[in-house]
């Protein structure tokens, strides 16, 4: 059986988008983990069902390239600008994901996606930690482009500290004019992405708490996003958005 799908990517985060709204692709993981395989698939950091929901726009089921689960910020905007052009939301969007519900706008060719309200990263030694739906390590360093973020990153996402799950791993330049440069290691990818949109905004609340001011512009390898926030007297964070591009690659069909 060929199942249509479409590819999107926000800033390098790229996805299979599948409508699932008649529910016939299964939530199988082998399946997933063949399709996003990059020799043997169609190759993708992730892949997203679009599905029916009896209260909000739609659910969004999102799966990691090994077909384990979690929140993913940039697969989030991708699926809000899918949703869009499925004519399934027009410009303002209520979805149900696994962190639960999310809310999303777009505005100028960019998504707007409401992040969850956060306390301040927790701050250790030599990195801070947040989870935000997904798990992050948040370390700042100097000439991010010259990390080694492949194996120092798959070091830290394995440390015995952060059994049996893991973690996700950032590396965070501190720019001038406010500006951040990201790159992130990946679990469930096991490799660095392009952008991770809930590391990024984890990487954004960690760099508040050095000093940058809202709004935090961003640049990671698959180009640039912002992330907005108000910042509370006891330091935490609320009304959270991560902004950026999500656009169409093409389109094609798989047999399953």
């Amino acid at each position: 059986m060929k199942i249509p799908f479409y590819k999107y990517q926000g800033t390098g985060n790229d996805f299979v988008m599948i409508d699932n709204r008649d529910g016939i692709f299964p939530h199988d993981t082998s399946l997933v983990a063949k399709m996003c395989d990059r020799k043997f698939g169609i190759g993708a950091d992730g892949l997203i069902l679009i599905e029916n929901h009896n209260t909000l726009d739609f659910e969004m089921v999102y799966f990691n390239a090994d077909g384990s689960q979690s929140l993913c910020g940039n697969g989030s905007r991708c699926a809000v600008s899918f949703a869009n052009f499925l004519k399934i939301i027009e410009n303002d969007t209520k979805f149900l994901t696994i962190d639960g519900e999310y809310e999303a706008h777009l505005k100028d060719g960019l998504v707007h996606l409401h992040m969850r309200d956060q306390q301040t990263p927790e701050k250790f030694d030599a990195h801070y930690f947040l989870n935000n739906g997904s798990p992050h390590h948040i370390a700042f360093v100097e000439k991010v482009d010259e990390q080694d973020v492949y194996n120092q990153g798959a070091a830290i996402r394995y440390a015995d500290s952060y059994k049996p799950s893991g973690t996700n791993v950032n590396f965070v330049e501190t720019k001038e004019n406010n500006t951040i440069f990201v790159r992130t290691y990946e679990r469930g990818v096991e490799n660095e992405t392009l952008s991770c949109g809930t590391g990024i905004t984890a990487s954004a609340l960690a760099a508040a708490d050095k000093g940058l001011n809202s709004p935090i512009a961003i640049e990671a390898k698959g180009g640039k996003l912002e992330v907005r926030f108000e910042q509370q007297n006891d330091k935490s964070f609320t009304n959270i958005w991560l902004i950026g591009p999500a656009e169409q690659v093409f389109i094609g069909q798989f047999d399953i």
